[in-house]
């Protein structure tokens, strides 16, 4: 039993490490109410700096800037259509990098539950 919490927690241990960049990424607020505008928008299509700029009143630079940080992390995709940019969210391996990381916890504290 006692092995068996070492491992969880080492697991746990290596699901942050797995997870700190995303972590890091989406703990920012400027990012958060651009991934909620991003979340609220047709997801398929995507959105255009423009239209994020006016949904959330920061600076072309300002969002352009934090899209490139979630980009970069893999949070968000770009889709070119001729010169216009196009931003959605990738529901990718990335979210279940967070996900894994809340079921192992989780799943750890079960067993001071029951």
């Amino acid at each position: 039993m006692i092995t068996d919490k070492r491992e969880q927690i080492e697991t746990i241990q290596e699901d942050f490490k797995n997870a700190q960049a995303i972590l890091t990424a989406i703990g920012d607020e400027t990012r958060q109410i651009i991934l909620l505008v991003l979340m609220g928008s047709d997801c398929k299509s995507g959105m255009r700096v423009g239209e994020i700029t006016e949904k959330t009143h920061l600076s072309r630079p300002a969002v352009s800037h934090q899209l490139k940080i979630l980009k970069d992390i893999g949070i968000v995709r770009m889709r070119e259509e001729g010169t216009k940019n196009y931003y959605y969210i990738n529901v990718s391996a990335k979210l279940n990098i967070l996900k894994k990381l809340v079921l192992d916890i989780e799943n750890l504290m079960k067993e001071f539950y029951q």
